[in-house]
């Protein structure tokens, strides 16, 4: 598969159209950022970690039935994908209160949370991702209202599978974000990627943070921490 033409580059990725107009290549950069932009380094190996974290986890979705963009590696940091009319919704997940929520409600870090939160956000770091209800989605056009429901559903389904599976793994599922899209078939499935970059993930044994808040918070060295991860998930 080759690269045609760069179609987008984000902070911490880049997508490539290929000669097959329905398939994409998602290439993962060594780039970390933070707090919309505003704290950014580059980071050797975090590319190639994030593309096999979320390859791992896509395949493990896959035999669950849950529908991704995925459809191989083709690299040490790029995978193929397939092309998807994304909606800007991120659809956030939440098990224990951490982040945001312990900022904006003032609930202590590490509450259980039972049933699990669903939340919903606007894709945009020029506005800081807000959130949003559905109301505002259907007033701003970012998905299809009808489809939320399912968005949802979706959602905790996938929460269910990797809350087991982290969790026989020795982690904590914290909370995660997912972004949906239209694959060219009409179906609705997972897009972007699902790794320590978009999850918070705790080892249940010590509490420390294996995700991207050591690299927010200066917690400890963010490599390691997601090598943790993917030496777990692949035992």
């Amino acid at each position: 598969m080759k690269k045609i033409r760069k179609l987008y580059e984000g902070k911490a990725k880049v997508i490539y159209e290929t000669q097959e107009p329905d398939k994409l290549i998602l290439e993962f950069k060594d780039t970390a950022s933070a707090f919309d932009g505003l704290k950014k380094e580059v980071i050797k190996g975090k590319g190639n970690l994030n593309m096999e974290i979320s390859s791992v986890i896509f395949e493990i979705l896959g035999t669950q039935g849950i529908r991704t963009h995925y459809i191989k590696k083709l690299s040490n940091n790029e995978m193929l994908v397939w092309k998807a009319e994304r909606f800007p919704v991120e659809v956030v997940v939440r098990n224990l209160a951490a982040g945001s929520l312990v900022k904006r409600y003032g609930i202590k870090e590490g509450t259980a949370l039972a049933p699990p939160l669903v939340e919903f956000f606007m894709k945009s770091d020029e506005l800081h991702d807000p959130m949003v209800c559905i109301n505002h989605i259907k007033l701003l056009n970012l998905a299809p209202v009808d489809l939320i429901p399912k968005m949802e559903k979706i959602a905790l389904k996938v929460n269910d599978i990797l809350k087991k599976l982290f969790t026989e793994k020795g982690i904590l599922l914290v909370d995660f974000k997912l972004e949906f899209g239209r694959l060219p078939d009409g179906s609705i499935a997972i897009i972007d990627e699902i790794s320590p970059d978009s999850m918070r993930l705790w080892d249940k044994s010590t509490g420390e943070k294996l995700d991207k808040d050591r690299f927010r918070f200066d917690l400890g060295d963010l490599i390691e921490g997601y090598e943790k991860v993917l030496s777990k998930l692949k035992k």
